[in-house]
């Protein structure tokens, strides 16, 4: 047991269940691509421009958890400078767990960014177990491209906007096929664009914040809606656990 038990609703009811089991990834070799999000009972994905201020002890023990299963983490460059990460890591209870699995100490931290407007003297860099992997565009400035390049790897992808197929399959083509994506919501909506995700963690709090907060998604409207299967719900102090998959 990873110390948290969720109350399962969905597939089969029952008091309670280990989320290890209840978020293990799907079996086989494909490569699969998770994101986890909250957001208030609203729609807010936010709460005065911050997502850790709608979150709750629990949300907390799951986002590490998640982290923990993974083999990278992906994470926008937006949602890097408001919420402050640093370096990534696991804690004892989950290290067995990547063990097991065949993983490293902690998930390789992977930002995507057309601009490079982030700050590499931030510990999420310059503490990192193993150094980022910073995805960029060729429009990227040259001075942005020589500080990142002093604390991450560094790759160029697309003209200018990061291809974020192109980011997928190099993840993949180096062997991560357990992906999770933090957001945020433009790196969220670039992701169902390209038809990438396959499936989505979406924690409800128990909060009305109403105002402008932005959204999980943020961009221009899909071609088409996007259905997806609702495959389980749980609860933990009062915020719903909602894990959807593609049809």
């Amino acid at each position: 047991m990873t110390g948290l038990v969720l109350n399962r609703l969905l597939p089969t009811p029952c008091e309670e269940t280990d989320a290890v089991g209840a978020y293990a990834y799907p079996a086989g070799t494909r490569p699969h691509l998770r994101v986890n999000m909250v957001s208030s009972v609203d729609g807010a994905a936010t709460l005065g421009g911050r997502v850790g201020t709608l979150t709750g002890p629990a949300d907390q023990r799951l986002l590490l958890l998640l982290r923990a299963l993974a083999d990278v983490l992906v994470v926008g460059a937006g949602t890097i400078r408001a919420e402050g990460y640093g370096p990534l890591t696991v804690g004892p209870d989950l290290v067995d767990l990547r063990t097991q699995h065949g993983q490293g100490p902690a998930p390789r931290l992977v930002v995507p960014s057309r601009s490079l407007d982030l700050d590499f003297g931030s510990a999420a860099f310059t503490e990192a177990v193993d150094p980022p992997l910073v995805v960029t565009a060729r429009t990227a400035r040259a001075d942005r491209l020589h500080a990142a390049q002093a604390v991450a790897e560094v790759v160029v992808l697309g003209d200018s906007a990061v291809d974020l197929r192109a980011m997928v399959d190099l993840l993949v083509g180096r062997g991560a096929q357990r992906i999770l994506c933090e957001g945020g919501p433009a790196l969220l909506d670039g992701l169902f664009a390209a038809d990438l995700v396959d499936e989505l963690c979406l924690a409800v709090a128990p909060l009305v914040v109403s105002g402008a907060e932005s959204r999980i998604t943020a961009g221009p409207p899909l071609p088409a809606a996007l259905p997806l299967h609702l495959a389980q719900v749980a609860e933990r102090d009062e915020f719903l656990f909602l894990r959807y998959t593609r049809t």
